[in-house]
């Protein structure tokens, strides 16, 4: 990885690269069993009601699991457990998919899942942070989510093959071979990072008072840690962006509606996965030598032009470019807004703050995705799409209105 410093511990890069290869890894394994399940739902005799039941409880308990492992993460001395485990439990119950009968069986199944990727989430992420000093925090969230979303792309190929050859069950079955392989690097190569259980809080950005001492020796009662003001501003804009960031779902059919048809709706996927892998790597480390807050709002203005000309669609060309475009707002954004939140905050509420990020986030994405809805019901196609391009440019606006104070050592929030 470019541009480490080499007074850092030995295993700090490592641990980027080992992150990096566990994502690419599981995200093959899911997103090889994601794209078929709706299929496999209906040999099952299962619809779209019971398809929503799922993805809504499995992203519900996803939610919640992150915020609970954000709290728990600020808590535990040794966090490489905790991620381990997450991925374990996770790739141990997709190969049930290839046995399953019944749809409330596939539900048990991506409720566990999402469980454990909920757990995992911000204990990793608190890992890498405390892997690379916090002006480097952009490059490798951003090398992370590029392979990350390198999976991404295979997991969706390899299950194509698989399907043209052995039939829908197989590919649970090979999904097991990239699950296992991440289970073992994520177990064998994951360090943990020494670290003061006690550490003082930085200046300006997180506050830690200790147990004060009355004149009789008693210990009074030690202080709360606080989170700042800026990392709530930051919470704000980015909740109230997530409540015009629906389900990418709704682009598919907004798609079909101008005529794409729906055997090239994974192509549409893929188009906007490779820019976003090509992408995420090199927004992370820009956002490393300039504000954050402006590359994030750069993100925002593209997510708003996108939608723009989904709400208008003048033509299939343009949804097919507006669809490549697409993945520069994730890449602008996803590793981007998370080093942002990291660095906002001190060492020791890490955790809690990404945990309060996720959360917050994934509960206004679901929110989204029924006001989109019901926009489209009674308004037609287009408004929706516009509704949420007015809410990422306002978005934009308060990312990038308010400064973030400067801490001791920090990128420019």
């Amino acid at each position: 990885m470019p541009d480490l410093p080499a007074e850092r511990e030995p295993s700090a890069a490592r641990n980027i690269y080992i992150f990096g290869l566990t994502s690419f890894l599981n995200d093959t394994a899911s997103e090889m069993a994601y794209w078929v399940l709706p299929a496999f739902l209906g040999s099952l005799g299962a619809g779209p009601a019971q398809l929503g039941l799922i993805e809504g409880v499995a992203e519900s308990v996803a939610s919640f699991a992150k915020l609970f492992s954000g709290y728990l993460t600020d808590h535990i001395h040794r966090r490489k457990p905790l991620v381990v485990a997450g991925y374990f439990v996770a790739n141990v119950v997709k190969p049930l998919l290839a046995i399953v009968t019944a749809w409330p069986q596939i539900l048990l199944i991506r409720f566990t899942d999402r469980l454990a990727k909920g757990v995992r989430g911000a204990p990793r992420d608190v890992m890498v942070a405390e892997s690379v000093p916090k002006n480097r925090l952009g490059s490798a969230y951003g090398l992370i989510q590029s392979m990350d979303s390198a999976g991404a792309i295979a997991g969706p190929l390899a299950a194509l093959v698989l399907l043209a050859r052995f039939g829908i069950r197989s590919v649970f079955w090979a999904a097991t071979v990239p699950g296992a392989l991440c289970v073992l690097v994520a177990l064998l190569g994951i360090r943990e990072k020494h670290r003061a259980r006690a550490a003082a809080a930085e200046p300006g950005i997180g506050k830690l008072k200790t147990r004060a001492v009355s004149p009789s020796g008693d210990q009074l009662p030690k202080e709360r840690i606080t989170l700042p003001a800026s990392f709530y501003f930051v919470l704000v804009a980015v909740t109230l962006f997530s409540l015009g960031n629906s389900s990418d779902m709704f682009l598919v059919l907004r798609a079909q509606n101008v005529g794409i048809p729906v055997a090239l709706a994974p192509l549409l996927g893929l188009v906007f996965n490779i820019t976003y892998t090509l992408a995420s790597w090199p927004a992370g480390w820009f956002s490393d030598h300039v504000s954050r807050r402006l590359v994030g709002c750069a993100g925002y203005v593209i997510f708003a032009a996108v939608y723009f000309v989904f709400g208008r669609a003048p033509s299939m060309l343009a949804i097919w470019i507006a669809m490549a475009v697409y993945g520069f707002y994730y890449a602008l954004t996803q590793p981007v807004l998370k080093a942002l939140v990291v660095e906002s905050v001190g060492e020791q509420v890490r955790g809690r703050a990404l945990g309060i990020y996720f959360f917050v986030t994934s509960v206004a994405t679901l929110a989204a995705s029924l006001i989109t809805g019901e926009l489209w019901k009674h308004y037609g196609a287009a408004i929706p799409f516009y509704f949420s391009a007015a809410m990422a440019l306002v978005a934009a606006g308060m990312l990038q209105g308010a400064r973030g104070r400067r801490g001791s050592g920090t990128n420019r929030l």
